[in-house]
């Protein structure tokens, strides 16, 4: 399954049904219309912070765009069943993919928190873009070294290192000096 076709799909299936304009979207969010017609014609692959915002928008977790499958008890994750992938961009300016996040909660309906397990691909792109959105995100490095530009700070983490972070302070997180990471990441979003 092409997990980058289904988010552009869902966002737009989403705000047809909520009787949203793309304009009204753009208004709302703060995202240029264009930014949004490009996500929703998976023209481009997003990056956390544009999806967060339009999950705002419309009135959903962020999660509804990975999954949609509504399980209310609780939910076990196998690590031999990790399943789909979806990718995200990492906002810098010729990057196409960055992340690849594997959901450790898919089916879990109602939840308020995004777990997952995010494969960190090399990349030597240094122009990177802070972003910031509502919510809190925990980071924890499993393989490689995370570099997190925090406002002015920057933070290297290393296997079994963490960070804990208000995310409306503008961030971003990469992989240090180009090389692969993976690390356990859950992000908290207010609806």
């Amino acid at each position: 399954m092409d997990t980058s076709k289904f988010v552009g799909e869902k966002i737009k299936s989403l705000r047809t049904d909520k009787s949203i304009s793309i304009d009204e979207l753009s208004e709302r969010s703060g995202l240029a219309v264009e930014q949004i017609e490009r996500i929703e014609n998976n023209i481009d692959i997003p990056s956390l912070a544009p999806l967060i915002k339009i999950a705002r928008v419309l009135g959903v977790r962020l999660g509804t765009f990975l999954d949609d499958r509504e399980e209310v008890g609780p939910v076990v994750c196998r690590k031999k069943g990790g399943g789909d992938a979806i990718s995200f961009s990492n906002n810098a300016i010729h990057s196409r993919k960055h992340m690849e996040y594997h959901s450790l909660s898919r089916s879990k309906a109602d939840r308020h928190m995004e777990p997952f397990i995010i494969d960190v691909i090399p990349s030597e792109d240094t122009d990177f873009v802070l972003s910031s959105h509502e919510g809190e995100e925990f980071i924890m490095v499993m393989e490689g070294t995370m570099e997190i530009s925090y406002g002015k700070n920057t933070y290297l983490l290393e296997v079994g290192d963490s960070i804990y972070y208000d995310s409306i302070v503008p961030h971003h997180v990469h992989a240090y000096e180009g090389q692969k990471a993976k690390i356990l990441a859950v992000i908290y979003t207010p609806t």
